[in-house]
């Protein structure tokens, strides 16, 4: 069954970039409108995934990702990506997106993440200094159907249980949980006025009281204190030594690497031209240090092999550093799927920027973007208490009550953007919707697992080269960012 709702509302798009004069649709017909669609799009339906005959080979997407990277970190991407079907599913988006794209959807298309699996949700800084969770990837946010991340949010769930060694009955608890969480938090914001959904945000202390399970709150209690020694005057002793009188970033080939002078000079002009995408204080603030070193940095999964730097500011003392990240961004793996091959956004940099800025409540003050060489690029701080929770460290009980504050942070984003009211109605309030995505995430997860095979039969032939070492580049599996 194709997906439907070229002509529903596609709300990002109508509300965000629309006009004040233009009379808005009051939200009980909003809600009215959700809940129609239940008649084209049964809830029970979202349950389904079948392998159509027309389906994309994923290691082929997969090699398609890769065109465009730089080819001596591919190595280090497969291997990330074999190291287990979690792995897998964190470097998969493109699959996941185009399959997502194939199956029944209700048209509703506020901004989305894109990504939104389990390790892309994490505590960092508040412009006012506080510690909060919330979103913490958006390579790929693009406006899209709300049910794509919510799909890939319950299947992670279900992938990243069985590796815990949980039961599937234990990873379907966790799964309702975190529809019911994301189900309640849209309806409770739809009915809020615009504005007034605009700050709903969740802090470490708010964090721990939604927790019910002890050793979750134990678990977030040790990761946000790590999290809070995760920031760039920190940083300095690990990632920095003197060289003649001034600091340089130390070399930890093949994850940290120098670049060369050109590099380093044209990096730099896109460094100051990123200035000019901030709010005048922070451009005022950031202005005030001096760049001091630049260097290649390898990130994540899904952005392994894309051109990722770390650059290293002073300001008026030794020990006042700033670090900076600049991270290439490339068309969302969505784009296609909702434009076609038209192009809505003329800067990936600022696509990435504006819609973070939207999904999250309180954002990085130092998040711009700037060019270089062509490429675009957004930038924002490197080290600012960022971390997650370690889900490899947490009981079938904690991991439930973890999918349900992850789900609570996805429909809050969903919520601030567009669409609410109408996804309100057409979720209603019966556990329909839970059993469906239910159903779905052990479908995919299956799907997944079967992927990943495949993927490791394509290394093991040679098709895809794998770093040395093979999975052991990988870390924990766990481990947040893109």
């Amino acid at each position: 069954m194709p997906h439907i709702g070229h002509t529903v509302l596609s709300t990002a798009e109508s509300s965000i970039f629309g006009s004040v004069r233009k009379p808005s649709t009051s939200r009980a017909d909003r809600w009215a409108l959700g809940r129609s669609l239940r008649h084209e799009v049964p809830r029970s339906s979202l349950g389904d995934w079948r392998v159509e005959g027309g389906r994309s080979l994923p290691v082929e997407l997969i090699q398609r990702s890769h065109e465009g990277r730089i080819p001596e970190l591919i190595p280090i991407r497969v291997a990330r990506m074999v190291s287990s079907p979690y792995g897998f599913l964190r470097g998969s988006a493109v699959v996941m997106a185009h399959d997502v794209a194939q199956v029944p959807s209700t048209g509703i298309r506020p901004v989305i993440c894109g990504d939104a699996h389990l390790g892309n949700f994490g505590f960092y800084r508040s412009p006012e200094g506080t510690q909060v969770i919330d979103l913490n990837d958006f390579d790929e946010a693009h406006p899209g159907a709300w049910e794509w991340d919510l799909r890939r949010l319950t299947a992670a769930v279900v992938v990243a249980g069985r590796e815990n060694g949980y039961t599937d009955d234990h990873c379907g608890d966790a799964v309702r949980s975190c529809v019911a969480a994301y189900r309640d938090e849209v309806r409770s914001l739809a009915s809020q006025p615009l504005l007034g959904r605009s700050f709903n945000r969740l802090d470490v202390d708010s964090l721990r009281d939604r927790a019910s399970d002890r050793a979750l709150r134990d678990e977030i209690t040790r990761a946000a204190a790590a999290a809070r020694r995760r920031t760039s005057d920190r940083a300095v002793p690990r990632f920095t030594v003197e060289v003649d009188g001034g600091r340089r970033i130390v070399e930890e080939p093949p994850m940290i690497t120098r670049v060369d002078p050109d590099d380093y000079e044209r990096i730099a002009i896109g460094i100051d031209d990123y200035l000019w995408s901030l709010a005048p204080h922070w451009r005022r603030v950031v202005g005030g240090y001096t760049l001091v070193d630049i260097a290649h940095k390898v990130v994540g999964v899904g952005s392994v092999g894309l051109r990722a730097y770390v650059a290293l500011l002073e300001g008026s003392s030794p020990d006042d550093v700033l670090f900076l990240q600049l991270k290439q961004a490339r068309r969302s793996v969505l784009a296609a799927h909702v434009h076609g091959e038209t192009a809505l956004h003329k800067h990936q940099g600022q696509r990435v920027a504006e819609y973070q800025q939207a999904l999250q409540t309180v954002s990085d003050p130092l998040l711009g973007f700037t060019r270089i060489d062509g490429r675009d690029y957004y930038v924002r701080q490197f080290r600012n208490m960022k971390g997650t929770v370690p889900l490899d460290a947490i009981g079938p009980t904690a991991l439930s009550d973890y999918a349900g504050i992850v789900g609570h942070l996805l429909g809050k984003g969903h919520a601030r953007t567009a669409g609410a009211s109408m996804i309100a109605g057409y979720l209603g309030s019966s556990d329909t919707i839970l059993d469906a995505f239910a159903r779905f995430a052990y479908a995919y997860a299956d799907q997944t697992e079967a992927d990943h095979a495949q993927l490791v039969r394509a290394v093991r032939v040679g098709v895809l080269p794998i770093a040395e070492g093979g999975p052991g580049q990988m870390g924990s599996r766990f481990r947040p960012g893109g």
